[in-house]
């Protein structure tokens, strides 16, 4: 991940978050961002000075709104700030290398701005553990099938040798995070207990999709 290596009791109790819908952090995935709102800056500024650990969750479209904002999905994903460079215009680009999924036990005060919770991360001890190479290997062409016929009703380029070149503990996560999923599917794909029904479950998004209508064209970066 990274470089780094991540030990269970040193994770942090209490950590920001950074509410973004659409956005999929898996463990040992790596998520670009762009960070360009006053809060935000703050935010990484502050993780830059703590620790480089802040969580990635999405907010809710079926609950409400509270003081704090948008209600939030009660799983999210732990990341480390794994590279930063800053821009002529005062933009931080980012690159966030997902450790750990934690659950949020609770909201705490916000901070300059931002928000913050008490995470437990007691259920998913095992994604510190190196990647495992989920049992898809008579899966890995269903899989790569399923997301040419995606991309293709879709009009999104790729760059299939890259692709086509991931190792499969990396194949699931990167296809997971860069497709175009809704909230809702993008939180399945957090929530499934492991690499395993996480393939499983990409491959029936991908699959259920692929049966639906023709989205919008897009472009996958490679």
């Amino acid at each position: 991940m990274g470089g780094f290596a991540t030990e269970f009791d040193a994770l942090p109790e209490n950590f920001p978050v950074f509410p973004l819908s659409g956005a999929l952090l898996l463990p040992h995935g790596r998520l670009p961002l762009n960070i360009f709102e006053p809060r935000y800056l703050a935010m990484t500024e502050d993780a830059l000075a703590a620790g480089r650990l802040f969580g990635m969750v999405q907010p809710d479209p079926r609950g409400g709104a509270g003081e704090a904002g948008p209600a939030l999905f009660h799983i999210g994903c732990l990341g480390r700030l794994s590279s930063f460079s800053e821009t002529e215009d005062g933009r931080y680009l980012i690159t966030l290398t997902g450790v750990i999924r934690f659950a949020i036990r609770a909201e705490l005060a916000g901070m300059r701005g931002y928000r913050r919770v008490a995470g437990d991360f007691t259920a998913y001890r095992a994604d510190l553990d190196t990647l495992p190479a989920p049992a898809i290997a008579t899966r890995r062409e269903a899989i790569l099938a399923a997301l040419r016929h995606y991309f293709t009703r879709r009009g999104i380029e790729a760059n299939w040798d890259a692709i086509t070149r991931l190792p499969e503990p990396m194949l699931v996560v990167s296809i997971a995070m860069a497709c175009p999923f809704d909230v809702v599917e993008k939180q399945a794909l957090l929530e499934a207990p492991g690499a395993e029904e996480r393939a499983e479950t990409l491959l029936a998004l991908l699959r259920m999709a692929d049966a639906g209508p023709e989205g919008s064209a897009g472009q996958m970066a490679s």
